[in-house]
């Protein structure tokens, strides 16, 4: 048992996967795209964390994995706990980079753009109230944007201006500051990454998590999963077959794209 498995809600956590790559280039991976349940902001909370915990059970028992990695902030704050009573193997989550930021804030003006879902979470605002006390953080809530790039991952036209919309408030200017850090709080962001300096009102630091969490993977699990040969899987929900638009990118991380793998989206969703 060598395997990781790194799980969201769909493609945007392939830049936690690709990061993983570049610190455990050995890592055997398989990584899962619950497409079938996207977007997970529209979940009630109860129903997402007893879809997502039952979802990454039936991929334990199947993968059989030495570490799970769930590369979503919406999913991480509900089911970490869950997951970890119920199993032994490492979880690897993804919180908001809240800390990072505090620390390296110039200017004091700090936001954390994210889904609502994240960004109501109570465990967020304890992120704040632990490292972020010096400075004025503004959360953002997006319904729209991890929509917005997952269509962009996949090769369809994205709405600048609708992106722009949704970026817009994460600007503050205070008493002649300006906001110098956001915050991405959900793994799909990043690879709008291009399109959101472009679209900035002024320069910032965009501050992805994915490098922090390949290495929380590579202490809590590198000698589990990192003398493996490389190389892995990629498989969606749905079953569907994966974009074109996407080989390059899991050309990269070495995962072959698979189907096969069909989890039918639950009644309880909406």
């Amino acid at each position: 048992m060598s395997r990781l498995l790194v799980f969201d809600s769909g493609v945007g956590g392939l830049s936690v996967a690709r990061e993983i790559r570049r610190a455990l280039p050995g890592a055997e991976m398989t990584y899962v795209a619950d497409d079938a349940g996207f977007p997970y902001g529209d979940w009630p909370d109860r129903a997402l964390s007893g879809h997502v915990v039952a979802l990454v059970g039936r991929l334990i028992a199947r993968f059989d994995p030495a570490a799970v990695v769930i590369a979503c902030n919406t999913a991480s704050t509900l089911v970490l706990p869950p997951l970890r009573e119920r199993f032994t193997l490492p979880f690897v989550g993804t919180v908001p980079a809240i800390k990072p930021a505090a620390e390296r804030t110039k200017s004091g003006l700090v936001s954390v753009l994210a889904t609502f879902g994240t960004m109501q979470r109570d465990y967020t605002r304890s992120l704040i109230q632990s490292f972020a006390q010096s400075c004025s953080v503004r959360l953002v809530g997006s319904a729209n944007l991890a929509p917005l790039a997952e269509a962009h991952m996949r090769g369809e036209p994205v709405d600048e201006a609708a992106v722009f919309n949704e970026i817009e408030p994460a600007f503050v200017e205070r008493d002649g500051k300006r906001t110098d850090m956001i915050v991405l709080g959900c793994t799909h962001y990043p690879f709008l990454l291009p399109i959101l300096e472009r679209l900035a009102p002024w320069p910032v630091e965009w501050i992805d998590p994915a490098p922090a969490i390949a290495r929380r993977v590579a202490t809590v699990a590198g000698n589990a999963v990192g003398a493996g040969g490389g190389g892995g899987e990629a498989y969606l929900t749905t079953g569907r077959k994966w974009p074109e638009r996407l080989a390059p990118t899991l050309l990269e991380i070495g995962l072959a794209p698979m189907s096969g793998l069909s989890e039918p989206r639950a009644a309880a969703a909406i």
